[in-house]
């Protein structure tokens, strides 16, 4: 493809994406195929001889459209936002074009001092310590997901305990209520156990129940290596008592780590940050802006306190990444702060995303995301047909049937065949209810109240 032909089919794209833009609140927002029917309307064997763009614009259209879920759909309450907007989207498309590979600082000056930069802008921004921006002792950097990072944080903690256990003797604690990552990220780091921590009637863990599992754990000649908690679960956005597991943590010598994939970036707005009190005491701390700060899918930023323990566990330097600057200790090689080698340009759409937005724009959404939510809530629990599960601290309406579970599937699925509204059903203690989380990038006013007149008629 030439520069010419780049720039005709680009243009073409472009119009595409933003006719997509357009007409997505019109599509149906879950597809209408079986599995393997995608797959069936495609040629089963790779092409031998180059075919025209207008082909593959074609069969995009034809074939890959009909099996799309529509996440940038404004009727997309179901699980978390993974949202999108027009400067996220350009900036991935630059990030593409220059085609960085930023695992040195040397490979790619920019692309490293521009991740130094936004993730500085952030601790500011989110008002998280001071002592994490990349000229204290400890730093952020740009993962693909919570998930990395969880994982990342997991290993740490496990290498930090290295000299005084095997890591089948070790253990990770965790609220029952947290993602499914933190255990999944213990096993494969070779964590013997995993404690669930109890919750109360919030769905936050219990301190003292974790200080009584570690003890047990001590008695018994474990070793106590990590501690997640959550700001902001999965299952109802329930927020642990950071400080108090923060305390448990110092006094224990335990690695903390918090999980604010969904929440984080409402700490943008001041009033949310009461949720996030004890953050100095934590070890590492991770959040999705790809979730609800307007930008694509993938970009996660992971923060350590002391940035020494992640180097000391994710540093190998064979000779072929020696290099006179990485030598000098003068500059931050992101490639020692997680598990892969390699790392794409991820700063350039967070930056134009900040910039096209500013911070005023992004808390004027969020706020107004929050308020939609509450104005559900209010009806739900006004309706004595429904009733509220868990307290809305953010964005996400979480609510019952009070017929029971039969009726409350019934609920979900009718929400979800409506087309223009999708929503996730989940059980808690073998109670079903439904999440509805508001946050997509255009979701306004008029579709919260579409969702609750569906749910009113339905119910």
């Amino acid at each position: 493809m030439t520069p010419d032909e780049f720039r005709a089919a680009g243009g073409e794209l472009i119009e595409w994406i933003a006719q997509y833009m357009e007409t997505v609140e019109s599509r149906r927002i879950s597809p209408d195929v079986k599995p393997g029917e995608v797959m069936a309307g495609l040629p089963q064997e790779a092409p031998e001889e180059p075919e025209p763009f207008s082909a593959i614009v074609a069969d995009l259209n034809d074939i890959i459209m009909p099996g799309v879920t529509h996440w940038q759909s404004p009727g997309w309450f179901a699980y978390f936002p993974a949202n999108s907007s027009g400067p996220g989207i350009l900036g991935d498309l630059v990030s593409s074009g220059l085609g960085q590979q930023g695992m040195l600082w040397a490979t790619s000056p920019a692309a490293t001092e521009l991740e130094m930069l936004v993730v500085d802008w952030l601790v500011d921004l989110l008002g998280l310590p001071a002592g994490w921006k990349t000229a204290g002792p400890g730093g952020g950097v740009i993962q693909m997901s919570a998930s990395d990072s969880t994982h990342t944080a997991l290993v740490v903690a496990r290498h930090r305990k290295r000299s005084v256990a095997a890591a089948a003797d070790m253990v990770a604690y965790t609220s029952s209520q947290a993602h499914s990552s933190i255990e999944k990220g213990a096993n494969v780091a070779g964590y013997g156990h995993v404690r669930l921590i109890a919750v109360d009637g919030e769905y936050a863990m219990r301190p003292g129940d974790l200080e009584s599992a570690i003890a047990t754990d001590r008695a018994a000649g474990l070793t106590p290596a990590f501690i997640g908690s959550a700001v902001g679960t999965t299952g109802t956005t329930a927020v642990d008592p950071v400080r108090g597991i923060g305390d448990i943590a110092r006094r224990e010598g335990v690695w903390h780590h918090v999980d604010a994939a969904y929440a984080g970036s409402a700490m943008i707005c001041e009033e949310f940050r009461h949720h996030q009190d004890g953050l100095e005491l934590v070890d590492s701390y991770t959040f999705n802006p790809h979730k609800w700060m307007f930008t694509n899918f993938d970009c996660n930023v992971f923060y350590v306190a002391d940035r020494e323990p992640l180097i000391d566990a994710m540093s190998i330097t064979p000779p072929y990444l020696r290099n006179r600057v990485s030598d000098s200790g003068d500059v931050i090689d992101y490639r020692d702060w997680h598990v892969p080698l390699g790392r794409r340009f991820r700063a350039l759409k967070l930056w134009f995303v900040l910039r096209s937005y500013g911070a005023a724009g992004i808390r004027h959404h969020i706020r107004e995301h929050v308020r939609l939510a509450r104005w559900l809530e209010a009806r739900i629990a006004a309706d004595d047909r429904l009733e509220i599960v868990a307290p809305t601290p953010f964005a996400l309406v979480s609510f019952r049937h009070t017929a029971g579970n039969d009726a409350t599937a019934a609920l979900a699925e009718a929400i979800n065949a409506s087309g223009h509204s999708y929503i996730t059903a989940s059980l808690l203690d073998d109670v079903s209810f439904i999440r509805v989380s508001i946050g997509q990038t255009s979701t306004t006013e008029r579709h919260v109240k579409r969702l609750w007149d569906l749910i009113a008629g339905e119910a």
